[in-house]
């Protein structure tokens, strides 16, 4: 198998990359969207996961020149062509079309479970388990609310993906849920990554 392939592999980097705990959160809740899209959509897992794992770890490192000094890197490391260029297509810059699934589902994804994530931290329990699809689309609406997450995308990314804001938001949020722990959403503070 191509060390592209290999998971472990591509964990090991984001963290050796990305010192940030959030930002190393954040990277592990997109792969977990980006695994239950890819069941969902009958497509490689571990490849999905990857593309998640990665998408953001040279943020920290290099933030004028993410992604493109990234996928350069990865390049180097002979990761394939459509993994860089979903990861190129997530920042929406028009130079980086996102042309196939893989690319529109990591667009589609990254910004909802930032809006998720953030749901999660201002209830009491600080637990996904009790957030409901009704409280998520009232946050997403408060445009005050996690201000800085691009709903303009979000929007875009359920329309690319072909699916409607509410099922993509109720899928997203499903697949976290079920990773919780692993996310350290479970109300208990603690990643287990």
């Amino acid at each position: 198998m191509a060390i592209y392939m290999v998971y472990d592999d591509a964990l090991a980097l984001m963290r050796r990359f990305t010192p940030s705990e959030s930002l190393q959160r954040h990277m592990l809740a997109v792969e977990t969207a980006m695994r239950a899209y890819a069941r969902k959509f009958g497509e490689d897992e571990e490849k999905w996961a990857v593309v998640g794992v990665l998408h953001d770890y040279d943020y920290e490192q290099a933030p004028q020149t993410h992604p493109e000094r990234g996928v350069q890197m990865l390049r180097e490391m002979g990761y394939p062509e459509d993994v860089l260029a979903a990861i190129l297509g997530h920042t929406d810059k028009p130079e980086y079309p996102r042309e196939t699934q893989m690319a529109k589902t990591l667009f589609a994804v990254d910004e909802l479970v930032g809006l998720i994530t953030a749901a999660v931290y201002v209830r009491p329990d600080k637990s996904i388990a009790s957030l409901e699809l009704s409280s998520l689309k009232k946050k997403f609406k408060d445009k005050a609310f996690a201000a800085r997450v691009d709903r303009e995308g979000i929007l875009r990314g359920a329309e690319e993906l072909g699916v409607s804001l509410e099922d993509h938001m109720a899928f997203v949020l499903e697949a976290m849920k079920a990773d919780a722990q692993r996310l350290g959403l479970d109300g208990q503070g603690t990643a287990q990554p």
